[in-house]
């Protein structure tokens, strides 16, 4: 016995030598002699048939040999061809194994039989039952048949008309259903012309509409319609189409509102329109559409000024458009006047440009507005409704089926329709009575479509109740989208405002790269400066928001103005005080109302008044508030800088802290540089004067008290423009009045100091003998009187009494001092009356001088106190 991998087979000789063998199933039992001898003559063996070489492998446990790879007629034959020459052997062993499983078979054979006879009584008795249960079977075909005919006579008397009823009516209603269908399948085939239509005319917002409900109703009441099944992915395809139209059609609006002609009108262009698109792009998500706008708007702000150029370029014959090709040259070759106009032309152009871009936007983003405020309304009203309803949604549905005689039972059955294809199913079942509407009726959607659009077209303005027409209940905005998109279309304001802002400082930028701007003198830039302010506060009223890009470039030219400004001014002071030879100069009558002007209270250069038949003539002194100075004029001069510096600060209040500071060292330069010329007598060399005098020293004092009495009115004009985080730099005036203060002190110290060294002189040599007066005395009064003829019309007679004062304790110092070294004691003696008699003629020279009457010289202090 050999078992291959596919199964266990038996392989039995025949009993003859042909080859032929039976193939037979494993049954279990003793196997015999075959499977010994084949055993025994193939254990170990290799059997070796078309070059390919198989082994025989023993099953464990079973003695059995198996080979996987070949069938068990190859191996019997192998084996046959190896054991031909014991052929009677086998043949024996051949026919004792088949009359074993002969034997075996018979043995089979009788247990069959034994077990049949054990049930022989059960097949006898089934046997005779057979007749009975056919007897049951045909009485019961009879009643069946019976009970069949009577329920027919029944049904046929009662029951077959109520159910034609039934039927019919079930059969009616679904007519009605096919009927509706196939009208509401005919407004859906007229969707695409009807769009067509639409567009045609330009309202989006209605074909929009008319494809989102074909769309719902392909979804829910037509769906799996064969004739539509390509009608959805149309109007896909149709609406996609209506995306890039309404683009296109909001870019050509754009291009067209802001290139309309710059006049005042600032009235929307077409606002129904613009309204009907920014429906249309809000429905379709297309929040990005204020982008094209934007666009638009830079690319209108440059065609402005170029055609603003062009404009007035050719009302100039000076310039030759043909030689000069590029409008950045033409435009230098204009002059300060021509230019002026060209920027103000510009200005003008710029704020009604965004007087109408505020227009636009102010349109769309009310728009926008009522959009959120539907969502907020929708949202609040379906809370409602669902706290409401909760509980009565079945009861009514119910109640209003059965109104229009539909039965309860196909009322449940269509409860498994979506709510708004049960709705719209209800809505367009007609009543039994009713006749059906004609084939050529426009139907339900389609007619609120054309109604809508036609109140859109006749109404003339945009009220709130047509738009509340045009905002659908299917615009899926949040309320976070269309917050956010106010607010970039309010950004877009702004930067409306940027551009215009950006364009106009690459114009200034364009003009000032030769150096025009700076080249402009006081008045031309301060004209400049008041035309960017205005429009800068123009524009900031318009946007609601300030832009800096000008305002820096304005900021930018009035530093390198002020630079200008201050070093021109500068220069010219320097060159008045290097020619100035310290003289009392005349007051011109222009200079006396310069300063009647600011004794008013105000800082401002007067208008120049027409020349009268009889000119003024100059005054000798200055008068300010009812005292006189004399003054020099490089100081007449300065003060008409210093209200200049003033009125720059009032025509440019942007400049007001550099004009501070520039101010601030131009008094400095003043002071410090007249102290070199003067105290330090840097004059001599400068101007080439002999010598410097007490009447020079008395003038550039009073010069000085002069400039110091404007120093307060200068602080509280500055400190009304700066800001109050600004006051700190009103302490340059502060240290300034210091040092002038302290620039008069050391002139007053310095006129002492002549007189101490004179005094020091004469009465060191100074005898006590007669004559009386003495001749030191005589000297001494002469040149007290010589000081007094040189001051008193330059000094207050206060000052001059102070100044004599201090000149007085310097005489009576040396006389003490002279007097002790002469030992000449208050005895009464002789030399004590020679001393007396000088004094008193000294006392008296000095009282007679005027101004001096009252002045308390106080003599006594000459003489040691006796102790």
């Amino acid at each position: 016995m050999i078992l291959d991998h596919q199964g266990t087979f038996c392989i039995i000789p025949t009993g003859n030598r042909s080859g032929k063998f039976k193939l037979h199933l494993r049954t279990p039992g003793p196997v015999g002699d075959f499977y010994k001898l084949l055993k025994y003559r193939c254990q170990g063996r290799k059997f070796m048939k078309d070059a390919r070489t198989f082994v025989l492998l023993k099953i464990p446990s079973t003695g059995l040999y198996y080979t996987p790879m070949i069938n068990p007629g190859q191996i019997w034959n192998k084996y046959l061809s190896t054991a031909g020459g014991k052929g009677n052997r086998d043949a024996a062993s051949s026919r004792l194994l088949q009359e074993k499983l002969s034997h075996y078979l018979d043995i089979v054979e009788v247990n069959i039989a034994h077990q049949i006879s054990l049930r022989s009584e059960a097949f006898f008795h089934a046997m005779t039952s057979q007749h009975e249960l056919q007897d049951y079977l045909r009485k019961t075909s009879q009643a069946v048949k019976l009970l069949r005919e009577k329920i027919a006579q029944i049904d046929k008397v009662m029951c077959e008309g109520s159910l034609r009823v039934l039927r019919l009516s079930l059969t009616r209603n679904n007519c009605i259903k096919a009927y509706n269908k196939l009208k509401l399948m005919a407004t859906v085939h007229q969707t695409q012309p009807t769009v067509q239509l639409l567009l045609s005319t330009s309202e989006f917002v209605g074909a929009l509409d008319l494809i989102a409900t074909t769309q719902e109703v392909l979804q829910q009441e037509l769906q799996g319609i064969h004739s539509f099944r390509h009608l959805g992915s149309q109007l896909c395809e149709l609406e996609k189409l209506i995306d890039k139209m309404m683009i296109a059609e909001f870019s050509t609006y754009a291009r067209n509102d802001l290139n309309r002609p710059l006049e005042d009108d600032c009235q929307i262009l077409e606002e129904e329109r613009l309204v009907s698109l920014v429906f249309g792009l809000l429905k379709q998500r297309k929040l990005n559409f204020y982008e094209i706008y934007g666009d638009e708007m830079i690319i209108t702000a440059k065609n402005i000024i170029k055609q603003c150029v062009v404009n007035t370029v050719s009302q100039i014959e000076e310039i030759d458009t043909e030689v000069v090709v590029k409008l950045a040259d033409q435009m230098r070759m204009m002059n300060f006047p021509q230019w002026f106009d060209l920027l103000k032309n510009i200005f003008s152009k710029f704020t009604i440009f965004l007087k109408r871009i505020k227009a636009t936007l102010n349109t769309i983003r009310s728009v926008v507005f009522l959009v959120l405020d539907k969502n907020q309304k929708t949202r609040d009203l379906e809370d409602t409704l669902q706290k409401n309803s909760k509980d009565s949604t079945v009861d009514t549905e119910v109640a209003y089926l059965t109104h229009e005689g539909m039965f309860i039972s196909d009322a449940f059955s269509e409860g498994d329709l979506p709510p708004v294809a049960a709705d719209t199913t209800s809505q367009r079942n007609a009543s039994p009575n009713s006749e059906p509407c004609s084939s050529d009726s426009v139907s339900e959607p389609e007619c609120t479509t054309d109604s809508s659009s036609s109140k859109e077209q006749t109404s003339s303005s945009v009220t709130a109740g047509a738009v509340e027409m045009m905002i659908s209940d299917d615009m899926k905005l949040t309320d976070l989208e269309l917050v956010r998109l106010a607010n970039n279309i309010q950004e877009l304001l702004y930067n409306a405002s940027d551009i215009c802002h950006d364009r106009s400082v690459k114009f200034l930028m364009a003009r000032a790269k030769d150096g025009f701007l700076e080249k402009l003198n006081s008045n031309e830039f301060v004209t400049l400066s008041r035309l960017m302010e205005g429009f800068i506060l123009d524009t900031e009223q318009i946007c609601g928001r300030k832009s800096m890009s000008l305002r820096g470039a304005l900021q930018s030219q009035a530093n390198r103005f002020v630079n200008r400004f201050h070093e021109e001014r500068k220069t010219k002071l320097s060159l008045l005080l290097d020619n100035e030879r310290w003289k009392q100069a005349e007051v011109p009558a222009e200079f006396q109302d310069l300063v009647d002007s600011v004794s008013d209270g105000r800082i401002s250069l007067p208008e120049k008044k027409p020349a009268a038949t009889e000119e003024r003539k100059p005054a000798e002194f200055l008068i300010v508030e009812g005292q006189k100075y004399a003054t020099v004029g490089t100081v007449l001069l300065l003060i008409r800088i210093i209200l200049e510096y003033c009125q720059c600060v009032d025509n440019i209040p942007s400049i007001t802290t550099d004009m501070l500071t520039r101010l601030s060292d131009l008094l400095k330069y003043f002071n410090s540089r007249s102290c070199q010329l003067v105290l330090g007598a840097g004059a001599l060399q400068v101007v080439g004067l002999k010598t410097i005098t007490t009447k020079n020293l008395a003038l550039s004092s009073r010069c000085l008290q002069l400039i110091v009495h404007y120093i307060p009115i200068i602080r509280a004009h500055f400190e009304a423009r700066l800001q109050p985080k600004q006051y700190s730099m009103l302490r340059h005036f502060d240290h300034i009045t210091k040092d002038y203060h302290d620039h008069v002190a050391e002139i007053s110290a310095k006129l002492v100091a002549i007189m101490d060294s004179l005094f020091d002189k004469l009465l060191s040599k100074y005898e006590v003998k007669a004559p009386v007066p003495s001749a030191c005395f005589r000297n001494i009064c002469k040149q007290m009187a010589k000081m007094h003829e040189a001051i008193y019309d330059l000094l207050p007679e206060e000052q001059t009494q102070m100044l004599f004062l201090r000149i007085n304790a310097s005489y009576k110092l040396h006389l003490k001092r002279q007097l002790a070294h002469l030992n000449v004691v208050n005895d009464g003696g002789p030399l004590n009356g020679l001393v007396t008699s000088d004094v008193a003629f000294y006392t008296g020279n000095l009282q007679a001088l005027k101004g001096l009457n009252n002045l308390d010289l106080n003599m006594a202090e000459i003489w040691e106190q006796k102790r």
